[in-house]
């Protein structure tokens, strides 16, 4: 495996056990705001702010903003920053209010799915045969998880849905994007642009006062899962740039067996439904296996340059 598809999948690993404990804390951090609007927009403008201090100050290595130099970047960064950062979430935790929460956990994780038919026909990506029965595997271990009570349905699931169609196409806008331009550049634009975009839906719907009025105790889970998210974007987007993204995404899935194992721990029992996390995680370890044996083929590199 080349180096940078071996860097992507590391980060792709790595970004899956932020998003895995991110989910989990998130759990009680959205319970501690009532309104789920006003902690959203807390959370990104706190991971915004954490993603431009630890460049400024701390200089991860390989980490740099870059100019945009097209039309085309400008609007693909115009787009990661309003339909990727801010408007999905507006979207998904509106329709997380009207649908239940297995419906709407199934509807988020058919992203793979989404992202593999738009990466196969806009990226040109190649999807072996391993591919779709990884697909095939993820998407029915978290069917089984959401109770396989029918299909989703009802005004909140079209909106949670609505998001996760936006969220796919940010992954293939991002992808394409990352030739020409940094991780980091695309991370602090989605944080940041959506950040401003947030705070004027807040304005527009009388709910931006309801910032100041946080207490301590808030602000404490706002930070933590305001933190959570900038390791989240910053492996991302890294990810991204060095492997395919029908990969990062569906090795991404893997997050939620690290929620059902930390759920697991602390309660001090099994999860429920094992079966299923085993489809999950037999699903991500095929797509990990399709990166080494594409390598071993000698099939070219597909990945953009590490951002």
């Amino acid at each position: 495996m080349t180096r940078a598809r071996h860097r992507g999948l590391l980060l792709a690993l790595a970004t899956a056990v932020v998003s895995g404990v991110s989910v989990y804390v998130n759990s009680f951090g959205v319970k501690a705001i009532s309104d789920a609007s006003t902690y959203t927009t807390a959370k990104n403008l706190v991971a915004a702010a954490v993603l431009v201090v630890l460049l400024a100050a701390a200089r991860p290595a390989g980490a740099r903003l870059t100019r945009p130099s097209t039309t085309g970047h400008w609007l693909g960064l115009a787009y990661v920053g309003v339909l990727g950062g801010s408007v999905p979430f507006v979207l998904f935790f509106e329709g997380l209010q009207r649908a239940q929460a297995p419906q709407a956990a199934f509807l988020h994780k058919t992203l793979v799915l989404w992202v593999a038919l738009l990466a196969l026909v806009v990226l040109k990506e190649r999807l072996s045969w391993l591919h779709w029965v990884a697909i095939g595997l993820l998407v029915g271990g978290q069917w089984a998880l959401a109770g396989a009570g029918g299909l989703p349905s009802g005004s909140g699931a079209l909106l949670i849905l609505a998001a996760t169609l936006l969220w796919s196409v940010e992954t293939v806008v991002a992808k394409r994007l990352l030739v020409g331009v940094s991780s980091w550049t695309v991370g602090i634009t989605r944080m940041g642009v959506g950040s401003l975009v947030l705070l004027g839906w807040l304005t527009v719907t009388g709910r931006l006062p309801g910032l100041g009025s946080l207490t301590g105790a808030q602000w404490r889970w706002v930070l933590v899962c305001g933190a959570l998210l900038a390791a989240y974007v910053a492996t991302w987007f890294a990810a991204l740039a060095r492997a395919q993204a029908v990969d990062v995404t569906a090795v991404l899935v893997l997050g939620a067996v690290i929620t059902a194992a930390i759920d697991a721990t602390v309660k001090g029992v099994l999860p429920a439904n094992v079966p299923a996390y085993a489809l999950l995680a037999l699903g991500a370890g095929l797509i990990a296996l399709t990166m080494i044996r594409r390598e071993r083929v000698g099939a070219a590199d597909p990945a953009g340059r590490p951002g």
